[in-house]
């Protein structure tokens, strides 16, 4: 596998992809925090984008499934360049309207550059080793989003914001130079792409009879919900353990104790898989993360908190690497585009909903009560599906079996 040209590529593109997206990050916060004094009007200028990426799933799924990966990959990619110049343009007029533009299109660009990405993995790797590459891509968007968050704040001292930026544009320009090298075996053809786009049978309906035909993929989209809505508050959270606590170091050490947790979960996973099965380890992580939002009702012994996170970070850094394989062998291939854009939409509006609820229970309870009600939730819904799994094992055979 680690021969494999094409791993490489993926893996350093993800990393140069990751530094370029938090430090553009980083530099959106930096930017509305001089020209936009309400919270809440961050947060709505930041959901525009997020919407936009929403909004065009359907269309970027039936894209993946109608041309080659490697054309949208580097479409996507080229526009996400030159949507750069938007943010140039923002901080020389001091405009909002080209900051929203600037947001609007690198999140379009993200909804056909990620399905694509997940499509493309199983046609560049062997099913067997599915698990550790999607295990090293969490560890490699780990690292960059460490890296990244790290560096913005290091250069935002010694260098302007537009600089900032620039040091974005290059990284996404190095990932769109990377991609032209990718050799992918892919069958489908972009002529076919004018012919079907309009068809009544390339939308989101027929992921929904695959899903329903398979039900181990919906168990796993809604035991996925577990991780989600705690990491849709997560900011949040760690916020009031702050307060909590009234230390601002505990959140660096939360931080970085769930980051170090998580590359030790995803690169763990593969020898896990050797002793375990898959749906093992999504009911022991799923527990796990359930068993840690209860333990947060001790949030005010710093100790306590950061092992919460400890346990946490390295449940879900095996979570996600044994789903997304999960999907690449239970999904037929001709579906992985609709599949995967329909997973992002859903993921993403999970996540929004998690940090409303979260926002919400934090005003009227305590960080603690709050903490059981979303334990008690989550080892309940772990509960009800392994019980289902275990009635109807025999329909959940293996369809991959990771050596």
């Amino acid at each position: 596998m680690w021969n494999n040209k094409n791993v490489w590529i993926l893996l350093i593109g993800e990393f140069i992809a990751g530094v370029g997206l938090w430090l553009g990050i980083i530099g959106n916060l930096e930017f509305m925090q001089a020209k936009v004094p309400s919270d809440f009007l961050k947060a709505i200028i930041l959901a525009i984008g997020l919407l936009a990426g929403l909004a065009v799933g359907p269309l970027a799924g039936r894209v993946v499934d109608q041309m080659r990966k490697k054309t949208i990959m580097l479409v996507s990619g080229f526009a996400r360049t030159i949507s750069v110049i938007f943010m140039f343009i923002a901080i020389q007029t001091g405009s909002l309207w080209w900051m929203i533009i600037f947001l609007i299109l690198i999140e379009i660009c993200a909804a056909f550059y990620f399905p694509a990405l997940q499509a493309t993995i199983p046609l560049v790797v062997k099913e067997k080793d599915l698990l550790q590459v999607n295990g090293m891509f969490m560890n490699v968007s780990s690292v960059s989003r460490i890296i990244g968050t790290a560096s913005a704040g290091i250069l935002l001292v010694i260098i302007s914001l537009s600089m900032l930026y620039f040091f974005s544009f290059v990284a996404y320009l190095g990932l769109f130079i990377l991609t032209c090298f990718l050799t992918i075996n892919d069958s489908k053809k972009e002529k076919t792409i004018l012919g079907d786009m309009h068809s009544p049978r390339t939308g989101f309906k027929d992921v929904f009879p695959v899903i329903k035909e398979r039900p181990i993929v919906l168990m796993t989209l809604m035991l996925s919900f577990v991780p989600l809505f705690f990491l849709g508050g997560f900011n949040l959270i760690i916020i009031n353990i702050s307060e909590l606590q009234s230390s601002a170091s505990i959140k660096g050490w939360i931080y970085t104790a769930e980051a170090i947790a998580f590359i030790l979960g995803a690169f763990s996973v593969k020898q896990i898989s050797h002793k375990c099965s898959s749906y093992t380890i999504l009911f022991l992580c799923s527990f796990v993360i359930g068993l840690s939002q209860l333990l947060l009702y001790f949030a005010q012994i710093p100790v306590l908190s950061i092992i919460v996170f400890l346990l946490f970070g390295f449940s879900v850094g095996a979570f996600f690497p044994t789903v997304a394989t999960i999907f690449q062998t239970s999904v037929p291939k001709d579906f992985h585009g609709r599949f995967f854009s329909f997973r992002i939409m859903l993921d993403g509006f999970i996540l929004q909903v998690a940090l409303i609820i979260t926002g919400f229970l934090l005003d009227i309870m305590r960080l603690q009560q709050m903490s059981v009600t979303f334990g008690t939730m989550s080892l309940t819904m772990t509960a009800i599906y392994f019980f289902q799994f275990r009635k109807r094992k025999t329909q959940f055979e293996l369809k991959e079996k990771i050596s």
